[in-house]
């Protein structure tokens, strides 16, 4: 098995690759009752083709249907479909007054705007990605409503998937106030989190399993830090969930400092977060909890945060801070502006431009006959070009089989169907396969394939299921060129901006554990501590991509997967320091001399990496106890 996988080029690798986990059921319903039944009413309605836009804005929000709380699916599928209905509405008047150089032009100049702003994070990238679509759609899609009516259309298709997201309550979700499942189990998750990295203290999976917990901290705080009216958590029950994901924080501390260690700690160490992780999910009482020895700085700082989670659990708390703080509008301009935004916003400009001008220049030479259906290829293109979906090979593999799969399955679906009950009820089902087919590129495309050329059929075009297949093979050589076009800013400036973005972090953390006074922040030290990690795990994820890119594309990220483990370690040491500072206010030579040798391995692989940090942080130098 091993030499199998070692002989697999990692690009190919990737593409064969799929996630894995239990089926989301309460997603499967959801996206049955969205754009099908939306269609079904606009037929019945004999407003048609009102019923193709709602489908697709529906469509488009259920591929950003993931797990999560209410809250933060608000914010995960709004914004990307306001900026959808912002492309339908520029397409659509564009497509209708503008000739096709004009209209080539603003399309570029639009998806330079959307690819910078796609670098600011995951649903600035859905936003940028709906923009383009839409935008396409809007130009391309031969449509009788006006520009307005159609952009208002596509945001109530989205927006009747988002009612059912905040409406319908989670299967098996019958403890508590239902409203806040999501956010339970993401609460619930980090206990578990916790628990599983005290298990493997000591063994190899301990890396791992820390960053588990790290994953498991981030879901929790975009669970919990979704849109709100108001500026704090409003009611009981989200107050209690805040308080309890605020007590997760020490508990999580203390077990990456005995993770630092690698001393295996006593079992009944682990039995405490997993019967937190219980009563969160459940909403009942802890009942005693098993207190590990005191035997370590570490091993009591577990002991006292599972206290404090205790007395939290039962009493409730008043600790609903969630420990991070907003992106300033500076910040964000410095993404847009900065090295990953230039580089992702060139090569979306000339993937999605070129695609419009090939389009373009195919439909006026009627190679699509008399019916203007040419926005395939640019949508196509801005699926190929978002590195969000894996590396580019991976995604070029994907996108074409799953083209070439879609068209033959709608092929056959058309020829036996009847018109157009069954085309209604097709359209259905693939909205309830989308939250499954999510879990590889190449089944979520023949999925999207299949609901599309539904649509277009319905709405009175004829099949155009080969035409499909030769528009996306013609969107893969442009993006496979584009893509590895020599001079498109600073290759692989994407994962070093996130790299750099992370070492100033784990600077910044380590220069208040040491500097600071880690007893009177215990609040800011938390905070720059998820800061760090998370700004690590983005960095890390960058990196993982990049190493499955084709050879020609993979070396420009050679040295920066050193480079996070070492930050990594950092980080790790760090929250090491600041459990022994709480315990005694004094480092051992131990954790003197592992911050020492970090920075110097971290210096030298920062100039092997090409990677630079932003100087003037002054760290102090650690006095050994």
């Amino acid at each position: 098995m091993s030499r199998r996988s070692a002989a697999v080029p990692p690009w190919l690798a990737h593409a064969l690759r799929a996630q894995r986990g239990p089926v989301p059921w309460s997603a499967v319903v959801r996206g049955a009752l969205a754009a099908g039944p939306l269609l079904l009413v606009a037929v019945l309605s004999v407003r048609t083709s009102v019923g193709v836009v709602a489908a697709l804005g529906a469509m488009l929000a259920g591929i950003n249907d993931r797990p999560g709380s209410r809250r933060a699916a608000v914010r995960r599928l709004g914004v990307p479909a306001l900026a959808g209905a912002g492309g339908l509405l520029v397409g659509s008047y564009a497509g209708q007054h503008v000739g096709a150089v004009t209209l080539t032009l603003l399309l570029t100049v639009l998806g330079l705007l959307a690819g910078a702003v796609s670098a600011v994070g995951p649903v600035a990238s859905g936003a940028g990605t709906q923009l383009l679509v839409a935008a396409a759609i809007g130009a391309g899609m031969p449509l009788p409503e006006p520009g307005w009516q159609r952009a208002l259309f596509f945001v109530g298709g989205a927006g009747w998937l988002l009612v059912l997201r905040l409406a319908l309550p989670t299967p098996g979700a019958i403890a508590g106030d239902y409203r806040f499942d999501g956010e339970r189990d993401a609460v619930g998750g980090v206990y578990d989190a916790v628990a599983a990295l005290l298990e493997a203290v000591g063994g190899p999976d301990a890396p791992g399993r820390r960053v588990a917990l790290t994953a498991a901290l981030d879901h929790a705080q975009d669970a919990l830090g979704g849109p709100r009216l108001r500026p704090y958590a409003s009611s009981a029950a989200e107050r209690r969930l805040h308080a309890q994901y605020a007590a997760a924080l020490p508990l999580a501390e203390a077990a990456t400092a005995l993770a630092w260690a690698g001393e295996a700690v006593p079992a009944r160490a682990v039995e405490g977060p997993r019967r937190l992780a219980v009563a969160v999910r459940t909403s009942t009482h802890t009942g005693p909890l098993p207190a590990p020895s005191r035997s370590a700085p570490a091993l009591r700082a577990l002991d006292d945060a599972l206290l404090h989670a205790a007395d939290t659990f039962d009493r409730g708390g008043d600790d609903s801070a969630l420990h991070t703080r907003r992106r300033t509008a500076t910040s964000l301009a410095r993404t847009v502006l900065g090295s990953a935004g230039r580089e992702y916003g060139l090569r979306v400009a000339l993937c999605f431009g070129a695609g419009v001008a090939v389009a373009q220049a195919l439909h006026h030479a009627r190679w699509y006959g008399s019916h203007a259906h040419w926005y395939w290829l640019p949508a196509t293109a801005v699926f190929l070009v978002k590195p969000d979906l894996g590396p580019l090979a991976s995604r070029v593999i994907c996108r074409a089989a799953g083209t070439v799969l879609g068209a033959v399955l709608f092929a056959g679906f058309a020829a036996l169907l009847p018109r157009p009950a069954g085309l209604v009820a097709l359209v259905a089902l693939c909205g309830a396969l989308i939250p499954v087919a999510t879990r590889h590129f190449a089944a979520q495309t023949a999925v999207v394939t299949v609901l599309v050329l539904s649509l277009v059929m319905v709405g009175g075009e004829p099949g155009a299921s080969w035409s499909r297949i030769g528009e996306t093979l013609l969107a893969c050589a442009i993006v496979l060129l584009v893509g590895h076009l020599p001079a498109l800013g600073q290759r692989g400036g994407g994962v070093r901006a996130r790299l750099t973005h992370a070492a100033e972090a784990a600077h910044v953390y380590l220069a208040h554990v040491l500097g600071d006074g880690t007893t009177d922040d215990r609040a800011g030290r938390w905070t720059l501590r998820r800061e760090a990690y998370r700004a690590l795990a983005e960095a890390r994820a960058s990196i993982d991509l990049a190493a499955a890119e084709l050879p020609a594309l993979a070396r420009h990220a050679e040295g920066t997967d050193e480079v996070a483990a070492t930050l990594e370690r950092l980080v790790d040491t760090t929250t090491a320091c600041a459990v022994q500072l709480d315990d005694n206010g004094r480092l051992t030579p131990e954790h003197t001399e592992r911050i020492t040798a970090l920075l110097d391995e971290l210096a030298e692989g920062r100039e092997r990496a090409g990677l630079v940090v932003k100087e003037g942080q002054a760290l102090p130098v650690p006095l050994a106890g």
